[in-house]
């Protein structure tokens, strides 16, 4: 078997078998198949796509290619959740909670931010003392004893993804589904957990800029799921505008804190609610009706609160120490004024998410040093009337850190009109699910 006959092959638009697939990824993995051939066959599938049995095949073979975290004394109890990136994206910090308080046992590896979107391992660095790196038998023992762990990703997780994506985002083959479904989904099933849900936005702020394309790379994913065995569903979520009204690492960990304590942002309240009210009917069998009333009286009751508390305590973190510090640190907003008066009719979630990243509170490259008092938080959104001098967000500047681009680039993502705009939806559709 050879490398340049399967590259041919996919090149005319044919199948591979999941032998020449595995051939593939294990060469590449390897050494064997270099680079060049790797890009040319990762060409090939954007333009001629992949049948349903070649993703799962793909995704397979990516996901056995390094450690796999074995959660199967847990019981089928275990699920995890994954976010295709967003901006004010801080859900794991309060859905990971109120489905532990129900007895769900979330085990779950995340990433860090890059670009305009965060990541919630820089979020929980936040937080003095909170370890992110686990071994694997301290990584299932905590989700034993306490229902819920949260680490970075293992280093040899999924490493075939990690060089094959490297080789995407620099030879223009990132914009394909099924690149993307088994990209997401390796890790997803490397990680071990029965039942997975999964949050694909769509919008300005995301990936899939149109609902219909994030309903696309959701059917795939889905698909992939439940062949191999897992309980998957989706939602389709709205990032046209960012989540919640914190952006940047403290400031949104503040944020989850007071959902947690029946405070916040409705729009991050209702969609936390239903991601575990979806995460709950998979891992333990509810209607989504039950599931939805047993996620409220958890997060209203205070037991999710209570949960979070002693997951973060139980990695190291010290959240008085958080609370003590942010207030010591405190410091005033630069004030953002409204050029004009109107309605905002828009907001560009990735400018704003650039934003956040200018003032010091994301990285440009992936050895960045994020600060994590940096950011900024949105007081009027889509569909606020404003006057025009008005207050629409206050920055948080890190150190060193010149406002004046980000509030440029600020304004530069806002559409100010004189009616008001149509309301928009929080969550577009679910796919999958328990059948």
């Amino acid at each position: 078997m050879r490398a340049v006959d399967l590259i041919e092959k996919k090149k005319r638009g044919k199948a591979l078998a999941e032998e020449e697939i595995r051939f593939l990824i294990n060469g590449f993995t390897a050494g064997s198949v270099p680079d060049y051939q790797m890009a040319a066959w990762a060409m090939a599938v954007c333009f001629q796509g992949m049948t349903a049995a070649e993703t799962a095949a793909l995704t397979a073979a990516m996901a056995e290619s390094g450690d796999r975290a074995d959660l199967t004394g847990l019981g089928g109890r275990t699920v995890d959740k994954h976010s295709t990136g967003g901006v004010g994206d801080k859900t794991t910090l309060i859905v990971a909670p109120i489905v532990a308080s129900l007895g769900g046992i979330v085990a779950k590896m995340s990433g860090r931010g890059l670009g305009h979107t965060g990541g919630t391992v820089d979020k929980l660095e936040s937080i003095p003392g909170y370890q992110t790196e686990l071994s694997p038998a301290a990584f299932v023992r905590q989700a034993q004893d306490v229902g819920l762990v949260v680490a970075g990703q293992s280093g040899n997780l999924a490493p075939a993804d990690k060089k094959l994506y490297a080789l995407r985002d620099v030879t223009a083959t990132v914009d394909s589904i099924p690149l993307i479904a088994s990209s997401v989904m390796s890790k997803k099933l490397a990680a071990g957990s029965a039942s997975i849900v999964l949050d694909v936005k769509t919008g300005s702020g995301a990936f899939m800029k149109t609902p219909e394309k994030a309903a696309e790379l959701a059917e795939e994913m889905v698909a992939i799921g439940r062949a191999a065995g897992r309980r998957v569903s989706a939602l389709i979520t709205n990032m046209d505008l960012p989540l919640g009204s914190a952006v940047g690492n403290g400031l949104e960990v503040e944020e989850a804190i007071a959902v947690l304590q029946g405070r916040g942002p409705r729009d991050l309240r209702q969609l936390c609610l239903h991601l575990a009210a979806e995460m709950l009917s998979l891992c333990r069998g509810w209607t989504p009706e039950e599931a939805l009333a047993q996620a409220e009286t958890a997060l209203d009751g205070g037991r999710a609160l209570e949960k979070m508390k002693e997951w973060i305590a139980a990695q190291g973190g010290d959240l008085e120490a958080f609370a003590a510090g942010r207030r010591a640190r405190r410091i005033e907003g630069r004030p953002l004024a409204a050029p004009k008066s109107g309605y905002i009719t828009r907001m560009d979630a990735e400018k704003i998410g650039i934003s956040a990243v200018l003032l010091g509170a994301g990285r440009a490259a992936k050895g960045d040093a994020v600060d994590h008092d940096a950011g900024l938080r949105i007081l009027k959104k889509t569909g606020s009337c404003v006057e025009a001098g008005e207050v629409i967000a206050e920055l948080y500047p890190g150190a060193g850190r010149d406002p004046a681009e980000a509030e440029a680039c600020y304004l530069a993502g806002l559409t100010i009109e004189e009616g008001a705009p149509e309301p928009q939806p929080l969550i577009y559709q679910k796919i999958g699910g328990l059948e």
